[in-house]
């Protein structure tokens, strides 16, 4: 399928992503346990402030917010039958944005998970998983998304429900997860278990890749663990700002625009293609991703070891592909035994 993402990967060997959603909507004045995807039509200019800073900071493409816009998570503040309305909103705001942008921008409509989890081990079944995953998809589609972004996703089955949900809304898709746990998903898949994934998915994705996670070293580890399985697709890479620090009542991330601008050439190196920032990233580190990325020489694949000096060590000894680390959990959610 022809579109914009597509294009621009064939002329280019890297792309910029955005920063941060929550970080930059709460310097904004959202509030601890308030729906963000509401925004959309209730602070329209705020939302198109949020993504014309990535784009003038040099993004090529950002996300929406619509990352909890599903029916589950909207359920939660009484939105539920809104689905479709807030996720076509966010959608046409960032159209707007990206065709003034007077360059190619990508608009990525943002799909995160459930919140449930998928049965056996939860009461989530797949035909209602790919129920709620259509239904979103189909509001962004109506907005104007270019392609649609599952991230922050844990579990197999319910990376496997979005890409059928994407199917249905005959979408472009890229996907994401979250390797927060020694180096693995909440669920336990490791990097090259994703890649297994993803080559057997009938409905492939444009890209794929991990988003957020514990920081910027964790991150870069698993994109390494990516290129080593030899995948076919484009990687994707979406670090965190640092580490969480709590200051003052706040949640803090310490990684300046320095480090987030040594990440993404990192990251490049280690053999991302779509690089970009999450919790924590702002338009002043994006500002210096863009500018390391423009102006600093493709190097070698970086180790373990120069990672760790250049920005920090890793949160756990392992991501589990040397089969150390927790053991992923079998479809009864039992501890699978490894021979």
């Amino acid at each position: 399928m022809t579109n914009a993402l597509s294009r621009l990967l064939e002329t280019r060997d890297w792309i910029m992503a955005d920063g941060a959603t929550g970080t930059n909507l709460f310097n904004m004045g959202l509030m601890s346990g308030d729906a963000p995807e509401t925004w959309n039509d209730e602070h329209p200019d705020r939302i198109r402030s949020l993504y014309k800073s990535a784009v003038d900071a040099g993004s090529d493409l950002f996300l929406t917010n619509t990352f909890g816009g599903n029916a589950s998570r909207l359920k939660l503040h009484g939105a539920d039958n809104r689905v479709h309305e807030i996720n076509r909103i966010a959608a046409e705001i960032g159209r707007d944005v990206a065709d003034k942008a007077g360059r190619t921008v990508v608009v990525a409509g943002s799909v995160g998970p459930t919140g449930e989890i998928m049965s056996p081990m939860g009461s989530l079944t797949h035909e209602r998983a790919v129920e709620m995953f259509h239904e979103q998809a189909d509001g962004l589609k109506a907005g104007g998304a270019d392609v649609l972004w599952v991230e922050t996703i844990s579990a197999a089955e319910e990376f496997r429900a979005a890409a059928e949900a994407f199917r249905l809304a005959d979408m472009p898709w890229c996907g994401t997860m979250s390797f927060d746990t020694a180096g693995r998903t909440m669920m336990g898949l490791t990097s090259a278990e994703m890649v297994k994934i993803v080559g057997k998915i009938p409905n492939q994705p444009i890209a794929f890749g991990a988003n957020c996670g514990v920081g910027a070293s964790d991150l870069l580890r698993t994109v390494l663990g990516f290129a080593s399985a030899g995948p076919e697709a484009p990687i994707i890479a979406k670090g965190n700002a640092g580490i969480p620090k709590y200051h003052d009542g706040h949640i803090h991330y310490d990684g300046t625009p320095e480090l987030m601008a040594e990440y993404a050439v990192l990251a490049r190196d280690a053999g991302a293609t779509i690089i970009g920032g999450c919790c924590g990233t702002m338009q002043v580190h994006l500002e210096k991703m863009r500018e390391a990325l423009e102006t600093r020489p493709r190097g070698d694949r970086p180790t373990l070891d120069s990672i760790a000096t250049l920005i920090g060590g890793f949160s756990s000894a392992s991501d589990g592909t040397d089969g150390n680390g927790p053991a992923a959990r079998d479809r009864s959610g039992r501890r699978a035994r490894r021979e």
